[in-house]
């Protein structure tokens, strides 16, 4: 858990992003803080916000009950750390850029067996799926992005996703054709010694599949 003074700062951001009227700030509201769970996101940010509820909203996603509870456990976790500990990096998610996030989210739900993890905006401009520890995000960008065909010329990858063994990489590639799923590469032995084939989505973005060769 963060130390209680960077779950403060985090609260006052969020404060600052409702009254700056940012819009994936509402469903991060929405998400955490019960009083805000029927409304819509043009709701949320024309409602009344104060700090208190920015508390609440960083207490609940800590996984305490409200602010008061997430200090006591603050300073306890704080008392049990020790000094010169190094913070500790949980995940990573490439970007992906896209036209339609919701054709996108299909795409990635239907044909690769993601899931979606949310989906910001109304209309939505930003958005996040997984699969297992692999996630991507997908933020919306208008028609002028994709004008040049540079990443398929230059064989641009978008992400890079691994598997652990061969039998799961010839497993996933068998599965993607069977989900009649563009490849802008076919599964092949590479000269490292992995085994990769790669998907081309909907927008262009190449997304690569590796594991071992044996």
């Amino acid at each position: 858990m963060s130390n209680l003074e960077n779950l403060k700062k985090q609260a006052k951001l969020y404060l600052r992003w409702h009254r700056e009227r940012y819009y994936p700030v509402a469903a991060i509201i929405r998400e955490h803080v019960p009083r805000f769970s029927q409304l819509s996101d043009r709701e949320i940010l024309a409602a009344a916000f104060r700090l208190a509820d920015a508390q609440e909203l960083v207490a609940r996603k800590e996984g305490f009950e409200g602010w008061t509870a997430l200090r006591t456990g603050a300073c306890t976790a704080m008392s049990q750390t020790h000094p010169h500990s190094q913070p500790i990096l949980t995940s990573v998610a490439a970007h992906l850029y896209v036209r339609d996030i919701k054709a996108s989210t299909d795409f990635f739900t239907t044909k690769l067996g993601f899931t979606i993890d949310f989906v910001y905006g109304d209309p939505p401009f930003y958005g996040q799926v997984s699969r297992d520890n692999a996630r991507l995000a997908l933020r919306w960008m208008d028609e002028s992005f994709f004008a040049e065909d540079i990443r398929e010329r230059e064989d641009l990858l978008s992400a890079s996703i691994t598997v652990g063994s061969a039998e799961e990489i010839k497993q996933l590639f068998l599965a993607y054709q069977a989900a009649e799923v563009t490849f802008s590469q076919a599964l092949r032995k590479e000269p490292w010694g992995a085994k990769t084939f790669a998907v081309r989505d909907p927008d262009g973005n190449l997304i690569l599949f590796a594991g071992p060769a044996n």
